[in-house]
């Protein structure tokens, strides 16, 4: 029989645990919070700013079975994730299973490795209040501003609407982006290219204006003429060679916000789904051979430091497998930023001999892709530094020197593993260049003037507003993610080919919080809050001091923008659509109803048209090759029907796509849901048909699953079998009350 408790958050996690520790461990998971502060109420006392904590009903059952296993365990130790988030999960569940300081202890795991597994359990320590208290007054001060500032913008603006601390300001440099742009007044420049032949040698070579005395940018098309007419029939002089080697090093290894700017640019994955499929590698994954493993360490970090035993371990792979000349030949060590909480190691992979093929068969397509990415760029930080072998030539004609570049790469080093991604374009480098001597002469062959114009910044992609947010010390590694989703979620902001473009809604929102709360949408503010809830954590500053000082300054901006926006409401304009109403011929626009969006005519009330908002999908219809819409069922589940809706019937759960069957050239469809989904025909009369069992369903579907009004094919609703847990869950909770009731009756 065991005697110890182990608890920790999720199931995969208390798998890889559960095999380190052995039978003497029971390894049980809360999944996550178990309590609270309570939804239908603030939840916390605004003059002494004590919370309200609730246990978590949905959670009921993991808290029985929770007490149960303390109740008989001689130690129970606290196993949830290092950090404030983590220390909060332990300190509840303390309180919430009444466990006595005696047999209670705090455990944490920068990595799910049986080493160090055992050695934090043989090492357990009191729960850090600090931290606690660090995330208690983050928490609260969310809490406040939430559940003040959202009801001013339900009467004020739309119902339904909701703010937050942190991601108000996000919103808001989503908008001052756009505005810049908006104010931007282009500038014209102009380039000047020639091709040049070398004199009594073979050979040719591109060259760009680039000054006299100095470089200068050419602004007029006239400037650009006058050149031209100056060096029309002349010989150029190359004046200068200049040959060096340039180095590069390696770029330093994962923080949580470089990760997400990584694999956003490189493996277009969310900030959101990227900090998803992390855990999942951090907390263990079963490799065929090895067993369940912990295969990153934790993804939280906004250190950059590495442990000596793991710096030792990527000099002998590289050594091994690169030769010795690809090592840096010492550990690589980078600085980390002073305002970094250093908590924890930056990202890296535990084991570094378990390369990402080796492993690829045990890992979903996601896993394989990030693993790679943080395998490859923690090995390549104990590289040695790439080699480029760079040109650079003047040539000189009538007094204006044109320039020629070229770099190649002379030795790969880190290179051979892992390229940093960029938001920018990187310009080219030129074409390789001849053998050139200073004092050669050369003709001009062509000539190229070419017009351009300066362009506006950029609009944020995901990866650089989390940059932008790091920067400027707005939120923390734990919250970037969530913030880049939630303003995406409230419909603040859309993206847009990649790009972040605020909505009407936003900048409706934006101008309101920017006129009527200037301390919650100001950058330094929120940067200086974050500060002193490091200080909290450091337990130099109390906590409900912190959250006092904020609230004095909040409720007096509460109280004027109430008082100053009584009365009024504030019109968010229509987004307007390239689709015609039919009866009266103006351009549709987006409404939002109890449902969602939908399509209505601006000419209400005299023209009352609306339409549901439907996406295209690629491929034709499978029975009369008509269109495949994408719909939602009452359930809020995505399925795809053809345009003609019941004059045709047909409708699946599966996703169209834009290939077409070899055989028989109908459309493919896939599986719908994320990992490996091949595309696979549909046409029962097809040799290439995939029947519906070797589909990859996890359940055999049912015809009676259909909700009123759908037609289902063969093979449909996997998303129905929820609704019937749901409702398996309504039917026990009902018997319950009705057990308890009896019982209070006989009583």
């Amino acid at each position: 029989m065991s005697s110890n408790l182990v608890i920790v958050e999720s199931p995969s996690k208390a798998k890889t645990i559960s095999k380190y520790l052995g039978p003497e461990y029971t390894v049980k998971a809360s999944m996550g919070h178990l309590r609270d502060l309570p939804k239908s109420t603030m939840g916390v006392n605004l003059d002494s700013f004590d919370p309200e904590y609730i246990a978590l009903s949905a959670k009921s059952e993991i808290i029985d079975d929770l007490r149960k296993a303390a109740r008989k365990a001689d130690m129970v130790y606290l196993a949830t994730d290092p950090d404030r988030e983590g220390e909060a999960i332990s300190w509840h569940l303390k309180e919430l299973l009444a466990l006595p300081e005696e047999k209670t202890r705090r455990v944490t795991f920068n990595e799910i490795t049986q080493k160090v597994v055992k050695e934090s359990i043989a090492n357990p320590r009191a729960i850090d209040q600090c931290l606690v208290d660090a995330q208690q007054a983050r928490r609260i001060l969310d809490r406040i501003v939430g559940y003040q500032l959202s009801p001013l913008l339900w009467k004020k603006v739309r119902r339904g609407l909701s703010a937050g601390r942190v991601q108000s300001v996000a919103t808001r440099f989503v908008v001052d982006r756009e505005n810049e742009i908006r104010a931007f007044i282009p500038k014209e420049y102009w380039s000047l290219d020639v091709k040049l032949s070398r004199i009594g040698k073979p050979g040719m070579f591109l060259a760009r204006y680039h000054g006299e005395d100095k470089k200068r940018e050419l602004e007029t098309q006239e400037q650009v003429q006058q050149i031209i007419v100056d060096i029309t029939g002349k010989t150029f002089t190359v004046t200068g060679v200049k040959r060096a080697d340039k180095k590069r090093t390696a770029a330093p290894p994962f923080t949580t916000s470089t990760l997400q700017q990584e694999a956003s640019r490189k493996l277009n994955m969310t900030p959101k789904r990227t900090m998803a499929v992390a855990q999942q590698l951090y907390e263990g994954v079963d490799v065929a051979g090895e067993g369940t493993l912990g295969l990153i360490t934790y993804m939280r970090t906004d250190s950059l430091r590495l442990s000596d035993e793991a710096m030792a371990a990527a000099a002998d792979f590289i050594k091994t497998r690169y030769g010795k000349d690809y090592y840096y030949g010492k550990f690589h060590t980078f600085k980390t930023k002073s305002s970094a909480q250093d908590a924890h190691e930056a990202i890296r992979p535990t084991h570094v001999e378990l390369d990402p093929e080796r492993i690829q068969s045990s890992l979903t397509r996601e896993q394989y892709r990030l693993y790679k990415l943080i395998w490859s760029r923690f090995l390549a930080t104990q590289m040695a530094s790439a080699v480029y072998d760079t040109v650079t030539i003047d040539t000189m004609c009538a007094g204006h020197m044109f320039r020629s570049t070229h770099q190649s790469v002379k030795f790969s080093g880190f290179l051979a593993v892992y390229e940093e991604g960029r938001d920018e374009e990187v310009e080219a480098v030129g074409s390789p260049l001849p053998d050139l001597q200073e004092g050669e002469l050369a003709n001009m062959t062509e000539l190229k003037q070419e017009q351009h114009f300066t362009q506006p910044p950029a609009r944020y992609t995901e990866a650089s507003l989390v940059k932008a947010m790091e920067e400027k010390g707005v939120g923390r590694p734990s919250t970037y993610a969530t913030i880049v989703s939630t303003i995406q979620d409230r419909e603040y902001v859309n993206k847009v080919d990649k790009r972040l473009q605020p909505t009407a809604l936003g900048e409706v929102v934006n101008s309101l919080m920017m006129e009527r709360f200037t301390d919650i949408i100001d950058a330094e503010f929120t940067a200086n809050m974050e500060t002193r809830l490091d200080e909290v954590e450091a337990g130099n500053q109390e906590w409900k001091a912190v959250l006092a000082d904020f609230y004095k300054g909040f409720h007096k901006e509460m109280v004027e923008a109430e008082s100053a926006l009584e009365g009024v409401r504030l019109k968010v304009p229509e987004e307007v659509t390239e689709e015609i109403c039919e009866i009266c011929g103006r351009n549709m626009v987006v409404k939002i109803g109890r449902f969602g969006k939908f399509l209505a005519c601006p000419g209400f009330p005299t023209c009352t048209n609306t339409k549901p908002i439907v996406e295209k999908m690629p491929g034709r219809c499978p029975k009369c090759g008509s269109t495949i819409l994408k719909r939602k069922s009452k359930r809020g589940y995505a399925y795809y029907a053809c345009e003609r809706g019941a004059d045709c019937g047909f409708m699946t759960w599966d996703i169209p796509t834009a290939e077409d069957c070899p055989k028989c050239g109908q459309t493919m469809f896939k599986k719908s849901g994320r990992g490996r989904n091949k595309p696979f025909c549909v046409n029962g009369a097809c040799e290439n048909f995939l029947p519906e069992d070797k589909r990859g369903y996890y359940k055999k579907k049912s015809v009676s699953t259909a909700e009123p009004g759908e037609v289902l094919p063969e093979g449909a609703a996997p998303e129905s079998k929820p609704a019937a847990k749901k409702t398996a869950k309504k039917t026990t909770k009902k018997k319950t009350a009705a057990k308890k009731t009896a019982k209070s009756k006989e009583a």
